[in-house]
């Protein structure tokens, strides 16, 4: 029970073209924006759509796969937990971040070949 105490999964579409980064010591991350979607009908019957934006960070063999493969507009599962950290702005206003880090991405829609990855 333990290993889902703090535990993500999302499927959604990836909203921009992944930030690669390649650190000092040759590891790599990659951050993105994902977009969900929740669809449900208001009180009129009218179906609605609602959109929440999710910051996804990923480190070494997974920010790879996500470079080669998960460019903007693509769906993909995303699976992780939640992190959340704090840094000053430019102005020294202090920010509060919580991003998901993924640590497994799972390629939808993908023809020819394996659309898990980890």
């Amino acid at each position: 029970m333990s290993t889902i105490k703090n535990h993500v999964q999302l499927i959604g579409n990836v909203g921009q073209e992944p930030t690669i980064t390649n650190l000092e010591s040759g590891k790599k991350v990659a951050r993105f924006s994902l977009a969900t979607n929740e669809y449900y009908k208001n009180d009129k019957g009218e179906k609605v759509q609602n959109t929440e934006w999710h910051t996804v960070v990923a480190w070494g063999k997974t920010a790879e796969i996500i470079e080669k493969y998960a460019g903007k507009g693509k769906e993909i599962g995303v699976s992780g937990k939640l992190k959340s950290r704090s840094y000053e702005d430019n102005d020294g206003i202090k920010r509060y971040v919580t991003e998901v880090e993924a640590n497994e991405i799972l390629l939808l829609g993908i023809k020819n070949g394996n659309t898990s990855a980890e």
